[in-house]
């Protein structure tokens, strides 16, 4: 096991421990946070008991869902983008300044749209995703060496062959690490929808958790978003790592 994952183990299991003092010398009571150790318990508990499993089961569907859109448009129009550069110049002051905007503020626009169902929630999601998409995509297409774009113009390659053969290939590492961020960004969307306006989800259960001091329910339910965040970045990260490996990009 290398140095660096020893130094993020031992680093997380120290806050852990910290944490787990804490609370059981009762610097932090029990109405705050219960110790970690009981938040580990409560969740096995609610996974067991089959309660909220249609709540977790719907936002991490929508999630994904949202994940695939995003990644299916970002990765689409950077290949548009990466062909017209003046376009593409014309868009980069939105791609720097898009996380400014507050996408929850289109929630109602969504709802008149397309009703009161998951549809909002996954645009939400899919939107706060896709640009970070589109920026890492076209980062990985800048870096195509323009040898093999000129071996692609020499064979006659089609716009559509060019990509599918030789620029999505060689941006495959970048497009995985755009992955991970979309991971990120639809879960944030997904839950935080959930949050404003919804009567089922792993958000709703949190904020009504949080509501009634249900700290048994809501601690459990912020651990398992993270853990599954967290092992879903972990296998894309693998995978990048051994794509950059293989091309000697690492």
């Amino acid at each position: 096991m290398k140095r660096a994952t020893l130094w993020r183990i031992g680093l997380l299991a120290a806050a852990v421990a910290g944490l787990e003092i804490l609370c059981l010398a009762g610097a932090i009571d029990r109405l705050t946070m219960q110790p970690p150790h009981r938040m580990a318990v409560d969740l096995v508990r609610l996974l067991a008991g089959g309660a909220l499993n249609a709540a977790i089961l719907k936002t991490l569907g929508n999630a994904a869902l949202a994940v695939v859109i995003a990644m299916v448009v970002g990765v689409a129009a950077a290949v548009a983008l990466h062909r017209l550069p003046s376009f593409r110049r014309l868009l980069d002051p939105l791609f720097a300044t898009y996380y400014a905007v507050p996408m929850f503020a289109f929630y109602p626009l969504l709802v008149v749209l397309f009703g009161l169902g998951d549809t909002p929630q996954i645009f939400i999601g899919a939107m706060l995703a896709v640009v970070a998409v589109i920026v890492n995509t076209l980062n990985g297409l800048d870096r195509i060496p323009k040898v093999l774009l000129k071996t692609a113009r020499v064979n006659r390659l089609s716009p559509w062959e060019t990509a599918v053969r030789i620029t999505l290939p060689c941006a495959a590492p970048y497009i995985l690490g755009a992955a991970k961020l979309a991971v990120a960004y639809a879960l944030i969307g997904i839950i935080g929808a959930e949050f404003i306006m919804s009567t089922s989800g792993m958000g709703y259960e949190i904020s009504y958790a949080y509501t009634n001091f249900d700290n048994a329910t809501m601690y459990p339910l912020i651990i398992l978003i993270l853990a599954v965040s967290i092992a879903v970045n972990t296998l894309l990260a693998r995978w990048e790592r051994a794509l950059m490996v293989r091309r000697g990009l690492a």
